[in-house]
């Protein structure tokens, strides 16, 4: 009786070569999977399931974690505004831990005897596969024949075609990764310091010119509203990128350090991620004190960085998760933002929980809330411990 692995199943070119080498050369029992985390419409699900039983699989299922990365990873990215490097909303980074983490609990399901999983030895995701593999699944060996076997894509579409598929050199130019929090695009130029993605390579294509302004509706952090329609947050983040998308907003190409310690960029489109960053942190500017501010800050890079090395299930980030909730009670109300080719502003917001409220004084003009006097008494002692550092120091 065959032994049975979980390969981790996108349809795309290594998984292609995975399935018929793990099949043909390893003689096991393939059953494929592929994770939904909202980059896949009813049809591509379909093209790759067909794909997957064409390549010579046991069997092959399609499981839907849209919701739970939402809740699990996206929710408190936005409460922490999580920009990697000031630039990137880790797109794939978030997507890669919640799908490893779906793909251990079906191999517990499956009972299979190997999982498997077709990153290359050069990147990140070998070690966000690896490392949560090894964390719920420890007794499961893991089998990744592109990084043992050192293939380059141009060999993966040679093997493939000796084994009757037909994969082009063309097809294979760019590798596009879509999900809910945006879509990843590498390619020659991404390789490069120097180059940037030719305007054809992008998943969207600019089709909007005119300035559109758009209405974001947060409750307790969470956008819940578009346009005045009441969302659930999935949706609403969708609804957003509808619109957003054709204005070719949210592109970049992100440099960073990799876990394994080499620099890498990559291409991304995150219309719809990038704007509700943005317009939430506008949100939170209003609505909250600087030292909730000034403490997110540093949690959220720290949350951010580990999430993006795939260490979603460190219990400290339970913890991080419980702060970051917590200081989104008050960060209500609605952002308006203008949408033109290119870029995006925030024009401002209406709050009920606003900070800057004219009751307590306008800055630069005048305040109710004290008076001279008691600012110049203020200033002498807010600055006291200072001013004794430099007369004794000066002194000395």
């Amino acid at each position: 009786m065959k032994k049975k692995v979980v390969l981790a199943f996108s349809g795309g070119l290594d998984t292609s070569f995975c399935c018929i080498h793990l099949t043909k050369d390893r003689g096991l029992e393939v059953h494929s999977v592929v994770v939904n985390t909202g980059g896949f419409s009813e049809d591509e699900l379909k093209e790759i399931e067909e794909r997957a039983y064409a390549l010579g699989v046991t069997s092959h299922a399609a499981v839907d974690e849209t919701e739970n990365y939402y809740n699990d990873s996206i929710k408190y990215l936005i409460y922490g505004n999580v920009l990697k490097n000031a630039t990137y909303p880790l797109s794939v980074s978030a997507e890669r831990v919640c799908q490893a983490t779906a793909i251990a609990n079906y191999v517990k399901k499956i009972g299979a005897d190997y999982v498997a999983h077709g990153s290359t030895g050069a990147g990140n995701d070998q070690v966000r596969f690896d490392m949560i593999f090894n964390i719920l699944i420890p007794g499961v060996e893991i089998i990744t024949p592109i990084r043992d076997l050192k293939l380059s894509r141009e060999a993966e579409i040679e093997y493939l075609a000796k084994h009757g598929v037909v994969y082009t050199a063309e097809k294979a130019k760019y590798s596009i990764n879509k999900g809910l929090w945006g879509t990843s695009v590498g390619g020659a130029e991404t390789l490069t310091s120097n180059k940037t993605l030719p305007e054809s390579a992008w998943p969207t294509q600019v089709t909007e010119t005119e300035a559109k302004q758009v209405e974001l509706t947060f409750e307790k952090g969470e956008l819940v509203a578009v346009d005045g329609e009441k969302l659930e947050s999935v949706r609403a983040i969708q609804k957003l990128q509808a619109i957003a998308a054709p204005f070719g907003v949210g592109r970049d190409i992100h440099v960073g350090d990799t876990i394994i310690g080499i620099k890498g960029r990559v291409g991304f489109e995150a219309a719809g991620p990038m704007v509700i960053i943005k317009a939430h942190h506008a949100l939170e500017k209003h609505t909250l004190t600087k030292w909730q501010l000034s403490w997110k800050e540093n949690l959220s890079s720290f949350y951010g960085n580990w999430l993006h090395e795939g260490q979603f299930h460190d219990p400290i980030m339970r913890d991080m998760e419980a702060f970051l909730s917590s200081t989104q009670s008050t960060v209500n109300g609605k952002v308006f933002v203008e949408l033109l080719p290119y870029r995006f502003h925030i024009i401002g917001i209406e709050s009920a929980n606003d900070l800057m409220s004219n009751k307590f004084g306008s800055y630069g003009e005048m305040n109710n809330a004290w008076s001279g006097e008691d600012v110049k008494g203020f200033s002498k002692i807010f600055g006291n411990q200072v001013m004794i550092w430099h007369k004794v120091n000066s002194e000395a």
